[in-house]
């Protein structure tokens, strides 16, 4: 949605006010999620009415008070247009989710990195999602391809979510939900040696989850697809400092890095990247 809130403000705010608007911003279904700087926070109600009047089937506008934090990685929210409701159904690549923004983590601008994972995945692999949230990387794989998926997460509210949505999707019987937190589920002796993929979405704390994931590879070897938070002083570096942060990491283990990319920029000078890696054993 980048620029289309300053095209739609465009003479409804003054042209110094309209400098300050971010342009960028998150629809989920027929909810907005939008940024608005502290100059202009008392036009907030006008920008909000402005966006739902303009944007076809949005039903709510939320303005981002917080930024992502806490061990849930939620945001703090408030309603500036529309309905006070927090539910909603995005659709992605096929696929449909119940989406509670405010309970759960969820973000559209990974589906490019959902679709790109997805098309990696061989048929039959047995897959561990170790911070699945409400199934959105798990069921954008399983309803591609037939493999089995555990999806774990520590948020009560995302994991029932992944259980609807895996039975709105109908793939029930390819998704796994588990409720608690990744590192103590997987140090269970169900999970040693069985994993063809892991998937590692926490790009804040995933560095703290290495030994466990490495230990759920199948002695055949397997794939990690390791999320990190990358300060880099330019974005053409970022890619060559996520690998050298990669190689501090997994020096211990027999690995091999297959592809490191950014998935998108998180603040000035810090880029999301993602690192495919092999791993022997």
């Amino acid at each position: 949605m980048t620029k289309l809130l300053k095209r739609l403000l465009k003479g409804v705010l003054l042209d110094t006010e309209l400098a300050d608007v971010f342009s960028s911003f998150d629809i989920i279904g027929d909810i907005a999620i939008i940024k608005i700087p502290d100059s202009i926070s008392l036009k907030k109600k006008l920008i909000g009415d402005t966006l739902l009047s303009n944007v076809s089937n949005l039903k709510s506008v939320f303005l981002q008070k917080t930024a992502v934090d806490g061990e849930y990685r939620l945001r703090g929210l408030e309603l500036i247009a529309g309905d006070n409701k927090y539910v909603t159904i995005y659709k992605e690549y096929g696929c449909q989710f119940f989406v509670n923004v405010a309970s759960s983590y969820f973000s559209p601008r990974l589906s490019t990195e959902r679709l790109r994972i997805s098309n990696l995945v061989s048929e039959n692999e047995l897959i561990i999602n170790m911070f699945g949230g409400i199934g959105t990387f798990s069921i954008v794989i399983a309803k591609k391809t037939p493999v089995l998926v555990y999806n774990i997460d520590s948020n009560m509210d995302a994991y029932v979510l992944s259980i609807l949505n895996s039975k709105l999707n109908k793939i029930q019987d390819r998704i796994i939900s588990l409720h608690g937190d990744a590192q103590k589920i997987l140090h269970s002796v169900l999970f040693e040696d069985k994993a063809d993929r892991i998937l590692m979405p926490l790009p804040e704390r995933a560095f703290e989850f290495i030994d466990v994931s490495v230990n759920c590879i199948k002695p055949s070897g397997g794939y990690l697809h390791f999320f990190s938070h990358i300060k880099s002083e330019t974005k053409s570096k970022a890619v060559g400092d996520s690998e050298n942060y990669v190689h501090s990491l997994f020096s211990r283990y027999d690995y091999q890095i297959k592809h490191t990319q950014i998935v998108r920029a998180v603040g000035p000078r810090v880029y999301q990247t993602v690192t495919d890696i092999y791993i022997k054993k």
